[in-house]
């Protein structure tokens, strides 16, 4: 049965024969209530201490992660605010006002920071905060901007990608993908490996790497196929982003299946059936993820055996997870962050970041934590 509250978000609107919008209303099960898990009792086993906090603004109904590079973060929110923040210390060190609604961003190397406004044009800011260029997509964007190796990378909702010089704005280099029948209107997360590649999902079930100097596919594969008699029930697209250990990448398709796959040939270790649109989270030795019903588990990354499920959070609609030392992070949608044993599945720990879903994966950089909730309020946090 489909998850019909998250999947909604998803499917509510979706490109049928790359030209014809509609709304996609079915959802099998009829009525049927999903009434989020009762939180258990934890006695918390270390604490997540807050360091510092402050307000971007509210990225709803979009979904807004927070970008670091060295000792920065950039973070905005959907009425336009850009704002690059001290990582230690919580302090604004610049804060611009774009000149129209945002629908994603930052992406940042550090020296050129984009965002994205939900007419499809790309602004872009130098390291002080000032305009540098701005460019007119001509197509809404959803996934959020990779910039790497002098290059602004935008993925476009029409399954394009357009490479920017990251200093002048100018098109560098477009790869267009064959639109599909029908495919998710979701942000679809690219992971940038370097200054050299990009890992991406696909719709079908595929996912694959991209050259950042000239857009050219490096190689693809599929981790899952099409199955089922509709086109909503044939969705399967790889919509989240890709996570990486070592040589290692893996992957997981909305009504498909979880897979790990070589880096540098992308031919696949294993897959198994399985269906998310929150993504993967890596350690050297185990693969995490969480389905539709928030049921979050744990899959040994050499030959895909499943080790353990946990089914606590059912229906919390918990957001894309972060593994970082021996413990994994998930937000859900009332503002709770759920600490579990990678070992075990085990609630290790639980705080309450805000009351707005947590959708982005926590952040885990210098000893700090970094939490952004869809209702603005970007905080870090210290593991005692």
């Amino acid at each position: 049965m489909m998850d019909c509250k998250r999947v909604a978000k998803l499917i509510s609107t979706a490109l049928v024969l790359g030209s014809v919008v509609v709304a996609l209303v079915a959802c099998s099960g009829g009525s049927r209530v999903r009434k989020p898990a009762e939180l258990v009792t934890v006695s918390n086993q270390f604490e997540l201490a807050p360091v510092w906090s402050t307000s971007i603004g509210s990225s709803e109904p979009f979904n807004f992660d927070p970008a670091v590079v060295g000792d920065a973060v950039y973070a905005a929110s959907h009425r336009g605010n850009l704002v690059k923040i001290d990582l230690m210390t919580g302090n604004k060190l610049w804060e611009v006002s774009v000149p129209d609604r945002l629908s994603i961003g930052p992406g940042s190397d550090g020296r050129t920071t984009v965002v994205v406004t939900t007419k499809g044009v790309v602004y872009a800011y130098d390291d002080t905060g000032k305009p540098s260029w701005n460019v007119n997509v001509a197509s809404e964007v959803l996934s959020e901007p990779v910039v790497a190796g002098g290059v602004v990378i935008i993925r476009t909702l029409d399954n394009r990608f357009i490479g920017l010089d990251a200093q002048t704005g100018t098109r560098k280099w477009t790869y267009q993908r064959q639109q599909s029948a029908l495919s998710l209107r979701v942000g679809y997360g690219m992971l940038a490996i370097g200054n050299e590649v990009i890992v991406t999902g696909f719709a079908g079930g595929r996912f694959g790497m991209i050259a950042i100097a000239n857009g050219g596919l490096v190689w693809e594969t599929p981790v899952s196929f099409p199955k089922g008699f509709s086109e909503i029930e044939r969705l399967n697209d790889v919509t989240s982003k890709p996570s990486m250990v070592g040589e290692t990448i893996c992957a997981v398709s909305y009504q498909g299946r979880i897979g790990c796959a070589q880096a540098r040939t992308g031919n696949l270790l294993w897959f198994k059936d399985y269906s998310s649109f929150t993504g993967t989270a890596q350690s050297p030795d185990l693969v995490f993820s969480s389905n539709e019903k928030s049921y979050v588990t744990a899959f040994a990354v050499k030959d895909g055996s499943q080790l353990w499920e946990n089914t606590q959070l059912t229906f919390r609609d918990v957001g894309e997870p972060l593994a970082v030392g021996k413990v994994l992070l998930l937000g859900d949608a009332q503002g709770y962050v759920h600490a579990l044993s990678q070992a075990s599945g085990e609630m290790l720990a639980r705080i309450r970041h805000d009351s707005s879903p947590i959708t982005a994966a926590p952040i885990a950089v210098n000893g700090l934590i970094l939490v952004q909730s869809q209702g603005g309020k970007l905080a870090a946090y210290s593991p005692k």
